[in-house]
């Protein structure tokens, strides 16, 4: 079991260059096998209550919460390091121009050695594509074109697609992404919606915020949809943070023995639920889970 880390999101920290620096030495020396981050251009003091994983709708958000931008973010730590895997958990691709998207990406995964995971997803904020300009009703199918035209853009020179959203013919996009066939895009969110997509399209899924029983019936979803666009499921790597889950979960070892039974091969886990921020506090918390991770 492959164990990944998404830092701490607390203002000042994950900003402060000598603190990152050492988590992701820590982290790599530790044995971890990636590094996650996750993405909200701007949040809306009065949003609209639409996540998806609690009951109310409120997104567990505080005013001490900070969002880096995920591509520098990890560009920073792909400096600091040489076998970490550098993960997007999840990137709002429909948030994003795939032509800018996918040169950003293959420069970060050339300069890394092939280190670039790529999660995507559509997120749930209405006002961040109002505020972008955006149309939030279109989210899903630019999120579907967005990973043909960078997959395009990634191994065709020159590139060519024609969408609704994206369109252009013999274009030349370079560099191209050290790993071959481009960077693995994994599938984010937790609806049936993005198990199809990753059943379609993704080289993985990572839902959000899910249950192993959810979970297993997602992935009868995802299995489907695979079979029939001529795909092998089981060439679709799973993820998942259990703590995302409810928070106590690392401490239910029949659950995590579930989600390993389902076929993940992936557990992320958040510096965030170490109780600090000191290094040794958190240093202690990742070694904690990779022990968990292991024991399966």
């Amino acid at each position: 079991m492959k164990l990944g880390v998404i830092p701490t999101t607390r203002q000042g920290v994950m900003t402060n260059p000598a603190w990152v620096r050492a988590f992701v030495k820590m982290v790599e020396a530790a044995g971890l096998e990636s590094v996650w981050t996750v993405e909200h251009p701007i949040v809306a003091e009065n949003y609209e209550h639409l996540y998806s994983y609690s009951a109310d709708g409120r997104a567990p958000f505080n005013p001490e919460t900070e969002m880096c931008d995920p591509l520098e973010w990890l560009a920073f730590a792909a400096g600091v390091s040489e076998t970490l895997k550098l993960g997007t958990g999840v990137l709002l691709l429909p948030l994003h121009a795939p032509i800018i998207l996918a040169k950003r990406a293959a420069t970060l995964d050339a300069l890394s050695g092939g280190r670039l995971l790529l999660g995507v997803g559509m997120g749930w904020q209405r006002e961040e594509y109002l505020t972008i300009g955006v149309p939030y009703e279109e989210r899903g199918a630019r999120l579907d074109e967005g990973v043909a035209a960078v997959r395009a853009l990634w191994t065709q020179s020159p590139a060519t697609y024609h969408g609704r959203y994206y369109d252009f013919d013999r274009v030349f996009s370079d560099p191209k992404p050290a790993q071959p066939g481009g960077v693995p895009i994994i599938i984010g969110g937790s609806t049936d919606f993005a198990a199809r997509r990753a059943g379609r399209i993704g080289d993985g899924f990572f839902p959000h915020a899910i249950s192993p029983e959810d979970f297993a019936a997602r992935l009868e979803t995802m299995r489907a949809a695979a079979r029939a666009a001529g795909r092998d499921p089981a060439a679709i790597e799973l993820s998942v943070c259990p703590s995302a889950w409810k928070p106590d979960a690392w401490s239910d070892k029949a659950a995590l023995k579930a989600y390993a039974d389902l076929g993940v091969t992936r557990f992320v886990c958040s510096a965030g639920h170490a109780g600090g921020d000191e290094m040794t506090v958190v240093e202690a918390y990742v070694k904690a889970r990779l022990e968990d991770a292991n024991a399966l």
